[in-house]
């Protein structure tokens, strides 16, 4: 009789770390940031048709790096999973507390379970009708989920990024100051122009009507940069 081929779980996990860290890494990376009137995300993204960065619900924002599909599968789930609750009570009682505590639920019992864990990073951010309001949730791939402020990270190389973001920060950024923060911050220690064709902006804008999400086109950046 052969011996069962055994792993111990602290190896099994780790395994299972390293291998999602890996493929995260693959990815560009997404910064999210505070400005004076909401929340901006801004993403290294060559595709035309594919987004990081997406709606949910009416003050609510998605964006993930990592795997596409399987960060647009959580999407989807998390749209679906709003509507119903929206329309079963109310629209106020949709927050992104509540969704980024699901996903991390979902991303930990695939990630203990399953032979593959997911390999994204997520975020959900809610603008709020005041600055001190605003939520931002930064989920990873074992479940882990961080309540942030005032900027966040998600994939590639996070120490240049972070060394470019608290250098250029400070409190009631316009739009545009965010917008090139975040961008040129992406770019970490490399000294190439901004790329607008591979930007990708979203932004949750707290004076708008209901629906707060809005998607920056190539013009507008183009104004910008």
């Amino acid at each position: 009789m052969t011996t069962p081929f055994y792993v111990s779980p602290e190896q099994m996990m780790k395994d299972r770390a390293d291998y999602a860290r890996k493929g995260i890494a693959r990815g560009r990376s997404l910064v999210a940031i505070e400005y004076l009137d909401g929340i901006v995300m801004v993403a290294e993204n060559p595709s035309k048709t594919l987004n990081k960065i997406s709606e949910i619900y009416d003050r609510i924002a998605f964006a993930g790096v990592g795997k596409y599909n399987e960060f647009q599968m959580l999407r989807n789930a998390g749209v679906r999973l709003a509507d119903q609750k929206g329309y079963a009570y109310s629209r106020e009682d949709v927050v992104a507390n509540e969704l980024a505590n699901t996903y991390a639920q979902s991303l930990g019992q695939v990630f203990t379970n399953e032979m593959k864990p997911f390999e994204v990073e997520i975020l959900v951010a809610q603008v709020g009708k005041a600055s001190s309001e605003d939520e931002i949730f930064h989920i990873l791939y074992d479940g882990t989920v961080m309540d942030v402020e005032d900027y966040c990270i998600l994939g590639g190389n996070k120490d240049d990024i972070e060394a470019k973001l608290s250098a250029g920060f400070e409190k009631d950024l316009t739009l545009t100051q965010a917008i090139v923060l975040g961008a040129s911050s992406l770019r970490g220690n490399s000294e190439t122009d901004i790329d607008i064709a591979q930007l990708e902006v979203g932004y949750l804008d707290r004076n708008a009507t209901r629906r707060c999400f809005k998607r920056m086109k190539k013009d507008e950046l183009e104004e910008i940069f």
